[in-house]
């Protein structure tokens, strides 16, 4: 038995059981503390970026969006899959930006990573803060991104509206709470190029 917080989980063996666009699916047969084995369900992601763009009067930019799984709308932050291989992620962001609410911006920092559910995926947002904002042409690409509706609210607002459960998407919860730390507690974000350990890796690997 090895001391609690010390075991090393070794993957001793991996069996593929799906690939499709967005997601993988394995299973890892993993060396456990008591000197057992246990098989791990994994769900592998390409990772993702999402942006809180907040211009000067403290207004921050949602997006209604449908999501299928849940079968229901959401408010949430504009985001987007890191889809394009070696593309920097705050590039993803800027993109996604104007693709999704027609937007702009001057000044880049992260707010927070986000694990999307970390007991059997490998999910992470990357959440950054765009400032200094322009209005630029949307370049609607796909039908999902046609039936998107944008609207912007002030940054207490859209914090209650976390609070209330009206917006359950995790990316956008830990982006709107992680805002109003920097805006009330004077908290700074990380730089645009801050390190990202947990930027999943797998998924885009097999697409390569």
């Amino acid at each position: 038995m090895s001391v609690p917080g010390q075991h090393d989980f070794e993957v001793l063996g991996t069996e593929d059981v799906y690939q499709g666009r967005v997601i993988a699916v394995r299973v890892d047969e993993v060396a456990m503390p008591g000197g057992g084995r246990a098989k791990r369900e994994v769900v592998e992601h390409l990772g993702a970026v999402a942006i809180l763009a907040l211009d000067e009067d403290d207004h921050v930019t949602l997006i209604h969006q449908y999501r299928h799984p849940i079968g229901r709308r959401n408010w949430e932050l504009p985001a987007g899959l890191i889809d394009k291989p070696g593309e920097d992620p705050v590039e993803t962001a800027r993109r996604e930006l104007v693709e999704e609410v027609g937007l702009a911006a001057a000044d880049w920092s992260v707010l927070v990573d986000v694990a999307a559910s970390p007991g059997f995926t490998d999910e992470v947002v990357r959440v950054y803060l765009a400032t200094d904002i322009a209005a630029v042409e949307r370049h609607v690409e796909g039908d999902e991104e046609a039936d998107l509706v944008a609207r912007r609210f002030p940054l207490e607002e859209a914090v209650r509206m976390v609070l209330t459960g009206e917006i359950v998407n995790a990316s956008s919860i830990g982006g709107l709470l992680a805002a109003h730390a920097v805006r009330t507690l004077g908290v700074r974000p990380r730089p645009a190029d801050a390190p990202w350990r947990d930027l999943p890796k797998r998924m885009p690997n097999r697409r390569r």
